[in-house]
């Protein structure tokens, strides 16, 4: 069965309460839940933090966890961690960053990502839909139809 890892950063346990007007009204693990019921065909393992470091500790873990993908949603940490991004950079599967909003239609910090390009691409603005969007590249990857 293919594993595939979510990993949301910093302020993202708050999906569902915090501005639903950017982020929509869906909570985590009512995300989740749609994931799983989308994708039966996958393992999907999630995992939030708002500390950098337990981001990356957890990044490091995949290797050996017989991880085949990995999507990542770094909040904030996009525009900021060197460290995140050298982290998702060792890795030797494919990742994709995703974000709820349009970081391109928001303040102009939020248009420079540093994980994007050691990334395979990136989906932004899309909600929710954005992380069925990885998941399913990365299915259809494993499988050898990308």
């Amino acid at each position: 069965m293919t594993k595939i890892h979510i990993i949301n950063g910093p302020n993202l346990g708050r999906l569902g309460r915090r501005q639903p007007e950017i982020y929509g009204k869906q909570t985590w693990n009512d995300i989740m839940d749609d994931l799983r019921q989308g994708f039966p065909q996958a393992l999907l393992e999630d995992f939030q933090s708002n500390h950098e470091g337990a981001l990356i500790d957890y990044i490091e873990s995949l290797e050996d966890r017989a991880a085949n993908g990995l999507v990542i949603n770094p909040g904030a940490l996009t525009h900021q961690s060197y460290a995140l991004r050298d982290a998702l950079a060792a890795l030797s599967i494919p990742v994709i960053e995703v974000h709820l909003s349009n970081v391109h239609a928001r303040e102009s910090f939020r248009a420079q990502s540093l994980t994007a390009p050691v990334c395979v691409g990136q989906i932004s603005g899309l909600g929710a839909d954005g992380y069925r969007l990885a998941i399913g590249y990365l299915l259809r990857q494993g499988e050898g139809n990308v």
